[in-house]
């Protein structure tokens, strides 16, 4: 520690861990999500392959929860400074990542659980499409949230 900084050396460390597990959690979310839809779309390709295009609807709302994470993990990344760092940027970056990673994961559970059961559903009654839609955009909000207050957390520690 050097005499003109009065921060612990540590400080980083939670950046680093906001950053990691930002990604991490939010890739969980959308791995589940994408598995999940994955899943209801092969089932649903038995019956009706011509709308399998249609119903890949799930697998891409999955993956765009994972770049939620991917945005805030760069946004703490690019602030991580070892001179400069303070512990209060951390903790600030740490509640970043979490807030994203964890809604994310949640999220990624929620576009998996009705993207399966939707197109599923879609594939026996094709009405039942936009209902689908609604839900995923629904469950795919609850990752924007996180994002968003990961977003206000970063830039209050900055």
């Amino acid at each position: 520690m050097s005499s003109t900084n009065t921060e612990p050396m540590y400080a980083p460390f939670f950046g680093v861990i906001g950053a990691a597990s930002a990604v991490v959690f939010s890739a969980l979310g959308a791995a589940y999500g994408t598995a999940k839809s994955g899943t209801g779309i092969a089932a649903m390709a038995v019956m009706r392959p011509e709308q399998i295009m249609k119903c890949i609807i799930p697998v891409v709302m999955a993956g765009i929860v994972a770049i939620y994470g991917l945005v805030v993990a760069v946004l703490i990344a690019t602030t991580l400074d070892r001179d400069s760092y303070t512990l209060f940027k951390g903790f600030m970056h740490l509640g970043a990542g979490l807030a994203v990673g964890f809604s994310g994961l949640a999220a990624g559970f929620a576009i998996g659980i009705v993207g399966d059961s939707g197109v599923r559903g879609t594939a026996q009654q094709p009405r039942l499409f936009v209902g689908m839609i609604l839900i995923l955009i629904f469950a795919e909000v609850l990752g924007l949230y996180g994002l968003i207050i990961a977003v206000f957390l970063f830039a209050k520690a900055n």
